[in-house]
């Protein structure tokens, strides 16, 4: 099966349309110490319908290496106190900062949480100082994620094509 992954960027603070959810209750919050358990729940569970496999055979220990790098970020949305979706921020020393995942749980989508989560990743992002802020999206993603980050004002910069052995 062919892929199309396309990678976009945002090289100005300006340049982001930012959207807000007007479901109540929502609360973002950066999560520090994060149990390895619970990072696998969210990456799973958000990557399950996408094909996320890379970082499922990771270990407890291979987590809280990651997390515990001070370029990563990690920051949760809930919607009345239940998960709702998460994403990650990943600095470069080439003076960007990378959306590296951003998503829902799937009783979440198609309510505009993606709109507003985006936007605060995307602030979120730029208030670390960056030059650019960036990420990727391929075909396998929900049929919305190219729309929003397009929408939220995203220029592509780079597509490539690869094949994965079995549909997902």
């Amino acid at each position: 099966m062919e892929v199309r992954r396309t990678y976009l960027e945002m090289t100005s603070p300006g340049e982001l349309r930012g959207a807000r959810s007007s479901e109540p209750a929502l609360g973002l919050e950066q999560v520090e110490a994060c149990p390895a358990s619970f990072y696998r729940y969210l990456y799973s569970e958000v990557g399950r319908a996408y094909a996320w496999v890379d970082r499922l055979p990771w270990t407890d220990d291979d987590i809280r290496r990651h997390l515990a790098d001070p370029a990563v970020s990690l920051w949760l949305l809930s919607a009345r106190g239940a998960p709702a979706g998460y994403f990650e921020l990943k600095s470069a020393p080439d003076a960007s900062v990378e959306i590296a995942y951003f998503g829902l749980l799937p009783e979440f989508i198609g309510r505009g949480l993606g709109k507003h989560l985006l936007t605060e990743a995307v602030e979120h992002a730029w208030a670390l100082g960056p030059r650019r802020v960036w990420l990727h999206t391929c075909s396998l993603d929900d049929r919305a994620a190219l729309p929003n980050y397009l929408s939220r004002g995203f220029k592509p910069f780079r597509e490539e094509t690869y094949l994965v052995s079995k549909p997902v």
